[in-house]
């Protein structure tokens, strides 16, 4: 019996060798991970997104009831519907929603009767396709995506009466089922904020085969003599006979345009369901594969491609291609229809640190777009956003969109007016919108006047104080790009210092400060809020980004810096709520994760780990950084340890895997942690290619003892932009035990404006 048990392993492992060799990307990703979230707790706070990468349109199963910016949560057992959403995160909900649902038996619009009992172990949930069992009905649903439309196809039973249930919601909908055309058109209107007066949600539903039933809904009312309905809440039904086995597929296409743009936008899914399949599939692969990942362990693979995915779903695009060809948008300022691109569905103060610095590391070609889309939103609305989902939304702290402005252009993107940006952002920092005061700068004035927006009246100070002068970097260093005047780029490069006015010597911490130049009193560096925005002293104080080195000098050297950064981790996870009179999910996360004051799972404090790149003891940033992979990220459905943040938290892990972060996006450089995978290799624009690999890397050799760029050994802390994106191989040498000597010498550091200002001054100056 062993003999044939050995022998028939024999014959199988060829088997299982191709099975993991087939293996693609898109395999690896699980997109039920961080749904296992509620309002108390987030583990991701997201959903099974099926889309396209920054496709418009995104498909979910919902769970959740209408309106519910938890549509989808895993420990949920009943399914209401199929729902396209335009969702960025469920404190921000949803537009321009509406819901798919097969039924059989007695018709039900009501949704909490006709929620279907489901199970995972009948879930199949990937990226580019999902199937589910609606036990209640004995129905499976399916559904693949283009970018703006997608296929449903549905098996039933044997049937007298099976149907297909469209709910375009409340707050304003209409439906029209047209039975000679087996289609069933409509809008919804329901949005959460950011919209002007006539948004609408247009839709096209096209079947495969003819109706023998037609209803519709009003405000719940059913009648079956009519084929439209226009009302508060409206929605429609079809019916067909079927048999055991028998498939109903259904073409769906909208657009926030019109019915015409819709029907062009049919034409994406105008072919069989496995062929939609089939182009999504590839497509997920041709994305995701510009990282490829080399590791014997699996769940790691399925951790980097889930956050992978993450990190190309937002932001979303909000463009159309018309019927010529060329990209157009509904503007969600004006309400008109203007030419070229946009996108939307995301926030500055999660984005701009490594994000976008991801997009222009790997997807540069989408960033340009993107950045032609923030034009089109200047131009249409006077400001750049902050906070869009679609529009303009009142939401965080900050004006980093100039650091995503900058971070492109310093990096290299082009093929988009710059110097309408250029205009945008030196707007923005001298401004505020008038209806959002969260886009532009919220106490601007007071800001460029004390050189700190003070505490007295505007809640968040010292967040914004902190956010503004970096934020007054990045303008800076783009206009010297752009060869700007020293007179216009002078306030700029003053102001970028103004986080020093913050500083508190006898605390080594930030603190609020008010009008008067007086501390905010009372004061804790426990307390979250209050001058800071989700998160307290201990980890708003190193929102540095531009200046660390400034920083170790305000705290008096590099030996007090390393034990503030130390004490992060040393504090016990105490907080004081009292500003919030409760504990807030971020408070939460960070208590539960047994590492001190570290919060990971929000933005403030992510880069935080790498700062010791610039203060001579890198070797405690790569300790600390394979802890938070091994620890707060996982492939599960409570994979991550906070919110994900339209695609922030998961950026985190793919930069920090590779080795490297972004802690100062214009800079043009990237700190070092370390590798967590064997090898990597980037497929970067151009057709060139950067390979990483890391010898002797196993889960006991965190530390980095060497690393050569092609061959030449270095001790920088900090790789540049342009030596990356020119390809090669970056070989790091992995060790159980830290090397106290690499990256110890001052010119091991990465970028710092004080540096930079003080190497000006010892230049002799020129003169006539």
């Amino acid at each position: 019996m062993r003999h044939f048990r050995f022998l028939f392993l024999l014959l199988l492992l060829p088997v299982l060798m191709v099975a993991k060799e087939t293996q693609t990307p898109v395999d690896y990703v699980n997109t039920l991970v961080g749904s296992a979230s509620k309002v108390a707790l987030s583990t991701g706070n997201t959903y099974p997104a099926v889309a396209l990468p920054w496709g418009m349109n995104f498909w979910t199963p919902q769970t959740g009831k209408m309106g519910d910016g938890w549509a989808y949560v895993y420990w949920h057992d009943k399914i209401r519907g199929i729902k396209q959403t335009h969702q960025p995160s469920p404190w921000i909900n949803d537009y321009g929603q509406f819901s798919i649902l097969p039924e059989t038996g007695r018709l039900i619009f009501n949704e909490d009767e006709r929620a279907s009992w489901f199970s995972h172990k009948a879930e199949t949930a990937t990226p580019y396709y999902y199937k589910v069992y609606l036990a209640d009905y004995d129905v499976t649903a399916e559904v693949t995506p283009t970018e703006h439309a997608s296929v449903m196809r549905f098996t039933y039973p044997d049937a007298d009466n099976a149907y297909v249930l469209i709910d375009a919601f409340d707050r304003g909908s209409w439906v029209k089922i047209i039975p000679e055309q087996r289609r069933i058109v409509g809008y919804t209107t329901r949005n959460s904020g950011g919209v002007p007066k006539n948004f609408r949600n247009y839709f096209i539903l096209q079947f495969d085969r003819p109706f023998t039933t037609t209803t519709v809904f009003s405000k719940g009312e059913r009648n079956d003599d009519a084929l439209e309905a226009e009302s508060s809440h409206a929605a429609a039904a079809v019916g067909f006979s079927t048999k055991r086995g028998e498939q109903v597929c259904v073409r769906i296409a909208s657009s926030f345009i019109s019915l015409e743009q819709a029907e062009v936008n049919l034409a994406e899914v105008a072919r069989p369901f496995d062929d939609v399949k089939t182009a999504a599939y590839d497509r997920w692969n041709e994305v995701l594969g510009r990282i490829e990942v080399e590791d014997d362990n699996v769940d790691h693979l399925r951790t980097f491609y889930s956050c992978l995915y993450r990190s190309v779903l937002f932001p979303r695009s909000f463009y159309e291609i018309d019927a010529d060809g060329k990209p157009v948008h509904y503007s969600p300022h004006t309400g008109e229809v203007c030419p070229g691109y946009y996108f939307t569905d995301t926030g500055f103060w999660d984005t701009f640190r490594c994000l976008f610095p991801l997009l222009n590391f790997a997807y540069p070609e989408m960033n340009e777009k993107m950045q032609e889309s923030l034009v089109n939103c200047y131009k249409e609305s006077g400001f750049l956003p902050e906070w869009a989902s679609p529009g303009h939304r009142g939401c965080m702290v900050g004006n980093n969109s100039a650091s995503v402005v900058a971070d492109a252009y310093l990096k290299g993107l082009r093929g988009y007016d710059i110097e309408a940006l250029w205009e945008a952002v030196k707007h923005g920092a001298n401004a505020v919108h008038p209806n959002i005061s969260s886009t532009g700068r919220l106490g601007w004035e007071d800001y460029n006047k004390l050189g700190y927006v003070p505490c007295d009246d505007i809640r968040e100070s010292a967040a914004r104080t902190l956010e503004y002068a970096y934020d007054d970097w990045c303008i800076y260093k783009l206009g010297l790009a752009l060869g700007k005047p020293k007179k216009e780029l002078q306030p700029f490069r003053e102001h970028a210092l103004n986080y020093k006015n913050l500083f508190d010597p006898s605390l080594n911490l930030m603190r609020g400060r008010m009008k008067d130049g007086s501390w905010m009193e009372p004061f804790s560096p426990l307390q979250w809020g209050n001058a800071f925005t989700e998160g307290n002293a201990w980890h708003y104080s190193w929102s540095v980004f531009h200046d660390p080195q400034g920083l170790i000098s305000l705290m008096g050297g590099k030996d007090v810096f390393n034990q503030m950064l130390d004490s992060v981790f040393n504090v016990p996870p105490l907080f004081d709520d009292s500003y919030y009179g409760g504990v807030i999910h971020e408070i939460r996360e960070m208590q539960i994760m047994n590492m001190g004051n570290y919060a990971h799972g929000n933005q403030p404090i992510q880069h935080m780990i790498y700062m010791y790149g610039f203060s001579g003891q890198p070797w405690k940033t790569q300790l600390h950084i394979r802890e938070v992979m091994d620890k707060l990220y996982s492939a599960h459905a409570d994979g991550y340890c906070g919110d994900e943040d339209n695609g922030q938290t998961s950026a985190w892990y793919v930069f920090s895997a590779l080795g490297f972060y972004p802690v100062c996006p214009g800079s043009g450089q990237y700190v070092i942690g370390t590798p967590y995978f064997d090898k990597a290799t980037v497929h970067l624009a151009g057709g060139k290619t950067l390979v990483l690999k890391a010898n002797g890397n196993t889960s006991d050799a965190p530390y980095v003892s060497r690393i050569t760029i092609n061959g030449q050994e270095s001790d920088r802390n900090y790789f540049t932009h342009d030596e990356l994106t020119a390809g090669g191989t970056i070989v790091y040498d992995m060790s159980s035990k830290p090397n106290l000597s690499r990256g110890t010498a001052d010119d091991s550091a990465p970028y710092s404006f004080s540096t930079e200002l003080a190497a000006e001054k010892k230049k002799p100056s020129r003169r006539k």
